[in-house]
């Protein structure tokens, strides 16, 4: 099976054979390197563009103001800060215009911990971005999904934040991608650049094949009617595992994965809590105005009545990085281990 960067990088070669995407362009994103987690490697389309992040956001709404359909990325989430005030451009542009104005643009970016970046590459970034009006965002927490999500946002006609977790970059999926071949060691060696001179090194690209998973669309990962836990990127494959390990003691959770942060599916999230009467939201970002504690706002005005126990966010500690010690990184952000004890502890609380 695919990893997830692999699934990136195929799911681009699908939007520049048939999507109309003319440039995708970064930091080290072009030849010989391919994206520091390989997620563009091997592309026709690809170039390496200056360290400046402001260059390449500007560079992306005035490729989109122009009709065009750029992917930018951010090499890592943690250098996107700088540019908060082109997102904002890009995000009300549209509103701003009247509807005459579109910019059919996607910035990816690698967020998260889980790959020993200490202070300056294992930022989060969902929260910032539901903060900044008129982007789509999406953050894939398997390979299957991140090839559906990147063609999505690649038709799409405003832009869109494309978030990677780091940590499930190099992880396989568990379904294949339509096309992909089944052995997946021959995948690699269709798509996988060599060591070393890669000069005369062409990819064999798969025949792969169109695969939309809907923006604003979760999915119900496990079935469950004791109690609802939301999560999406990293921390959701955590969930799963949490899920069947208490399902062995009795516990029954429901397990879904957002998989779109904006638009997100309420009418999904809703229909769980209203079954199971509790819920816990889990996330990495830092805790204080987390993206989470608006799920939780709405959990309580629309459902309150519905509630058997109050609604719980796990997140990531408020500190200002995460450091280089593992000790550090695992105390900083959820855990299975920390998963599975909130799940248990909001299962057997009393209404």
């Amino acid at each position: 099976m695919a990893n997830m960067a692999q699934a990136i990088r195929m799911a681009l070669h699908y939007a520049e054979e048939h999507l109309g995407v003319m440039d995708i362009f970064g930091e080290d994103v072009g030849p010989p390197l391919g994206g520091v987690f390989t997620a563009t490697q091997g592309l026709k389309r690809t170039w390496n563009s200056p360290l400046d992040e402001r260059g390449i956001i500007g560079t992306a709404i005035g490729l989109a103001m122009a009709g065009q359909r750029p992917v930018a990325e951010i090499q890592f989430a943690d250098y996107i800060y700088n540019t908060i005030d082109l997102l904002k451009i890009a995000g009300n542009t549209h509103w701003a215009s009247n509807g005459d104005w579109n910019l059919p643009m996607v910035v990816k970016t690698p967020v998260g911990s889980g790959i020993r970046g200490s202070i300056y590459h294992s930022h989060s970034f969902d929260a910032t971005a539901t903060h900044i009006p008129g982007w789509k965002i999406v953050m894939p927490s398997n390979p299957l999904d991140a090839y559906g999500l990147m063609l999505s946002a690649c038709q799409e006609l405003n832009p869109v934040m494309y978030l990677e977790p780091k940590a499930l970059l190099r992880v396989k999926g568990e379904e294949r991608i339509p096309g992909e071949p089944e052995d997946e060691r021959q995948l690699s060696k269709m798509i996988d650049a060599p060591l070393g001179d890669r000069s005369a090194w062409r990819p064999q690209w798969p025949a792969l094949e169109p695969y939309a998973v809907p923006i604003g669309k979760g999915k119900v990962v496990r079935e469950g009617d004791q109690v609802t836990v939301v999560s999406y990127g990293r921390t959701l494959p955590l969930c799963v595992k949490a899920a069947d390990t208490l399902r062995e003691q009795g516990v029954s959770a429901e397990v879904i994965d957002l998989r779109t942060l904006w638009p997100y599916d309420w009418d999904l999230v809703k229909a769980s809590i209203e079954k199971t009467g509790r819920v816990l939201y889990v996330n990495e970002d830092t805790e204080v105005t987390n993206f989470g504690e608006h799920l939780m706002r709405r959990t309580v005005e629309e459902l309150f009545y519905k509630l058997l126990a109050p609604p719980r966010l796990l997140a990531g500690k408020f500190v200002p990085g995460i450091g280089l010690a593992d000790a550090l990184e695992l105390a900083s952000v959820p855990q299975l281990a920390d998963i599975t004890q909130a799940l248990q502890k909001l299962a057997a609380e009393e209404p």
